[in-house]
């Protein structure tokens, strides 16, 4: 064979007719599909006769078409053996032919008639049955059906792309019920293409992550039933500063949900309820997007308009590490760290004696920031 080998897939005993649809389309591709499908035009007998003689004897013009032929019929028979597993192998030992192989999988495992009507029946109820999950993506939600779809379609049962558009626009989730009406009364559901129906649901699916993105976000926890801005009698406000505070270089500072309506600077507080990175000073980001547009709720009640988020980039003993999806409020006074996104961007903080340690990794080598505690 010239060029690249083509690696048929492995047959477990499971999914047989896209096994079967892959293994047909690799033996066209070698010239070996008459082969499996219709077998050799000799019987065995006169074949291995021949084969003898060819052997035993100068072969003729004849003989050597036939030695060909035998030869592509054992390259068929070497590929399917090599395209099951050792539990299937035994099925097909014997066969001493391509196609007496094939045919043997194909009555086991392709099934009669009563087989292949129950498992079609099967995977009618399961595409009747199938619904989008909550927490399920669009994308997600259509290869599952897919999948079925095309199992119906190896049993001998093609839907229309009618079914397909009605199928669609009853089984998706509640967020997108404004979007499946408009398509029902403005589209003619027996003509609409499904790919234009996909289209636009898709086009409404990136609207929702936009929407998710921009929606409107809490600020600070009400942990303990009231804003931590509103509470301040009695508390040690952990604030530092950056010239002779800080053990490493960059400016962070822990406030245990505390905020101070002081003019922007470049000072910043680990936060522990607030809910987003966050600043009003652009010039302390890099790398800075400003097509993000949203508002974030403040303690007050009062909205602040997000116009860009950006990248931190604070320097420490191992080179720099970069805090990203910082927002930038312009109306923000403060410049606030969220230790619930440090957390999921996989920095460790550990709190104690009156300090906030921050580490870039679960060994705690590296010492991001160490904060101390400074009394109102």
């Amino acid at each position: 064979m010239a060029g690249s080998e083509v690696r048929a897939p492995i047959f477990s005993g499971e999914n047989y007719e896209f096994w079967r649809i892959k293994m047909v389309t690799i033996f066209k591709s070698f010239g070996l599909w008459k082969f499996v499908e219709k077998g050799i035009p000799t019987s065995a007998g006169k074949l291995k006769g021949k084969i003898e003689e060819a052997e035993g004897s100068s072969a003729s013009e004849d003989d050597e078409q036939m030695m060909e032929s035998y030869m592509k019929d054992a390259k068929a028979l070497g590929i399917i053996q090599g395209a099951v597993t050792d539990q299937i192998f035994p099925r097909i030992a014997n066969a001493e032919t391509a196609k007496e192989a094939w045919e043997l999988l194909y009555k086991e495992f392709h099934g009669g008639d009563q087989v292949r009507s129950v498992k079609l029946q099967s995977l009618r109820r399961d595409f009747e049955y199938t619904r989008m999950k909550d927490d399920e993506t669009l994308s997600n939600y259509l290869t599952r059906l897919n999948d079925l779809v095309n199992q119906m379609k190896t049993f001998g049962e093609t839907l229309s792309n009618e079914r397909m558009v009605q199928k669609v626009l009853i089984s998706l989730t509640k967020a997108y019920e404004p979007i499946c009406l408009v398509i029902e009364n403005t589209k003619d559901l027996t003509s609409v293409e499904f790919q234009e129906v996909i289209a636009i649901l898709k086009s409404q699916e990136q609207r929702l992550d936009q929407q998710v993105t921009d929606s409107t976000e809490k600020a600070f926890s009400t942990l303990f039933g009231h804003w931590a801005r509103e509470c301040t009698i009695g508390r040690n406000v952990q604030k530092a500063n950056c010239t002779n505070q800080m053990e490493m270089t960059g400016n962070m500072f822990y406030t245990a949900s505390e905020t101070h309506d002081s003019s922007k600077n470049s000072e910043w507080y680990i936060d522990s309820g607030c809910s987003n990175h966050m600043t009003g000073n652009i010039s302390l980001l890099t790398d800075v997007k400003r097509n993000m547009f949203g508002r974030v709720q403040m303690p007050n009640g009062t909205l602040e308009n997000i116009a860009g988020k950006g990248t931190l980039v604070i320097d420490t003993d191992k080179g720099k590490r970069h805090i990203k999806e910082v927002l930038y409020l312009p109306g923000l006074k403060e410049n606030l760290l969220s230790v619930g996104q440090m957390d999921e961007h996989g920095y460790y903080l550990t709190f104690g004696g009156g300090m906030c340690h921050v580490y870039d990794g679960p060994m705690f080598e590296n010492l991001i920031v160490q904060v101390k505690a400074k009394t109102n």
